[in-house]
């Protein structure tokens, strides 16, 4: 008796689009950070993951008032449609906020965008094609490589030390990729406060990396939205005032005001404005005009630089509570940076342990952090994860620190009873994944 012939067969599809999507869409992932929001967000955890500003401390009465007489009295301006570079008092406004970097620029050059973010995707968008290769530092900013991974480019990390990006590492990585027949189209850099290391490049760095760039004609894309908030000293020059022929600078006010208004800008240079403002209008028709009347009353009504000084002494209490509170509970082997602004911090765990796997025992543990995997377009990242001490305060970052300190006691321990780690390739990864600092505590 033969069998009967076994029907095709059919698995479940639960999105009936799914064979009509843009094959780029492969690219789009849900970010590390936004996943643990849900989680992160629960009173009872103490959250060291996200990078919000904590903006507590604005005078908000006094904005709430300012902007509803410019409701009252420039309502109809400012609820219509706007120009897609954006406004050109805006315009003139940023130019001033870049002067504070020492960044000489004209109002003509700049492109107002929703968010910074905004201003990256533009960039990439303008400048790349499928298979192109956009260098980063190893680690980079979670938001860039999902916006790279986006566009169908091939991320190519470079290496970084305690002293920011290190520029033979550029050259290198240049010359390897054009000698295999790839066009690199840029290279994209946090300098100051980096997310997620905290580091900031030297001066002498600065300085090396645009000689780099003119040597193998190398476009920068600059990525500055912490440059202000410097802890320790005063703001270093951005690399767009070192170079405005290929140094293209994307600026921020959601850090040094409040992230709700969604404005950031592009300084580029003039032929490569003319090509984002074409881009913005066919993305957005114009960047929101609301917002940024509301942030020129705040720039021209309030004193946002004093306002800025008292972020940097609130960031202070923080950070210094950060490391106290890691100096105090970290187990042996760990390292971290020591960042002088900016939020985050950059933890090293040791050999055998992995943040990823960890991470439902950290949360169970009522704390939440980032993995180090999230800042890495090639898997690396294992024995890392990112601290941020912006929105808590003092006392719940010290209390976050003692409850990770017990995570990683007891992830220890495990793995001196057992002899394996959670983590299975960790012991594989070569030593760029013990972050930019092998050992500063």
């Amino acid at each position: 008796m033969s069998l009967p012939e076994p029907k095709p067969r059919r698995d479940t599809v639960f999105d009936p689009w799914i064979d009509t999507y843009a094959e780029r869409t492969h690219g789009l992932t849900v970010s590390a950070v936004r996943a643990l929001f849900s989680v992160a967000n629960r009173p009872e955890v103490v959250s060291l993951a996200g990078g919000m500003p904590n903006i507590a401390d604005l005078p908000r009465e006094a904005l709430g008032e300012a902007i509803a007489a410019l409701i009252r009295e420039r309502g109809a301006q400012a609820m219509q449609y706007g120009s897609g570079q954006g406004e050109p008092f805006m315009r003139e406004m940023i130019t001033e906020v870049m002067a504070e970097e020492s960044i000489t620029a004209h109002p003509d050059d700049v492109v107002v965008t929703c968010g910074s973010q905004q201003g990256l995707d533009l960039v990439t968008r303008t400048f790349c094609d499928p298979d192109d290769v956009i260098l980063a530092e190893a680690p980079s900013y979670v938001g860039a490589i999902g916006t790279f991974r986006a566009y169908q480019v091939q991320i190519v990390h470079v290496a970084m030390d305690e002293f920011g990006i290190v520029p033979q590492s550029v050259r290198d990585a240049v010359l390897s990729c054009r000698a295999a027949g790839k066009q690199v189209k840029f290279l994209y850099t946090i300098p100051n406060f980096q997310n997620p290391t905290g580091v900031t490049q030297t001066m002498e760095r600065r300085r090396e990396l645009i000689a780099v760039a003119h040597e193998v004609d190398l476009l920068i894309v600059e990525d500055n939205p912490y440059g202000l908030l410097t802890i320790d000293g005063q703001p270093s020059p951005a690399l767009r005032s070192m170079d405005d022929s290929r140094v293209i600078y994307l600026g921020s006010f959601s850090k040094t005001f409040a992230p709700g208004f969604r404005i950031g800008w592009v300084l580029a240079p003039h032929a490569v404005r003319e090509k984002l403002t074409l881009a913005q209008e066919s993305a957005t028709l114009a960047p929101p005009v609301f917002s940024q009347y509301a942030i020129a009353t705040y720039l021209g009504q309030f004193d946002w630089r004093g306002q800025i000084v008292a972020y940097r002494d609130m960031y202070r209490g923080r950070r210094d509570a950060m490391l106290h509170g890691l100096a105090e509970n970290m187990p042996s082997g760990c390292t971290w940076t020591r960042p002088t602004g900016g939020f985050f911090v950059w933890l090293t765990m040791p050999e055998g342990l992995d943040s990823q796997s960890m991470l439902p025992r950290a949360v169970s543990a009522r704390v939440a952090y980032v993995p180090g995997t999230a800042f890495y377009a090639d898997g690396l990242g294992s024995r890392n994860m990112r601290l941020s001490y912006c929105f808590p305060t003092p006392e719940r970052i010290i209390e976050g620190t003692r409850r990770l300190g017990e995570v990683l006691h007891d992830e220890l321990d495990m793995l001196s009873t057992f002899g394996i780690g959670v983590g299975t390739a960790a012991h594989l990864y070569r030593d760029i994944t013990a972050g930019p600092a092998p050992n500063i505590t």
